[in-house]
């Protein structure tokens, strides 16, 4: 399952703009069909896996 952008956003409470720099640092996966840019919700759940991990350090 994917969602656009937007979505992502709101399920994750992260900026847009702050998502965009997860994006451009490879930190969250999106995928381009046509005009529209998805991401997969795996990605989503990888993302905050990976900071409960680094808040548990």
């Amino acid at each position: 399952m994917s969602v656009r952008i937007k979505d992502a956003c709101r399920m994750t409470g992260i900026g847009r703009s702050k998502f965009y720099e997860l994006i451009a640092a490879g930190e969250v996966e999106i995928v381009k069909i046509g005009t529209m840019t998805l991401v997969p919700t795996d990605s989503l759940r990888k993302l905050i896996e990976r900071g409960r991990q680094s808040d548990e350090k």
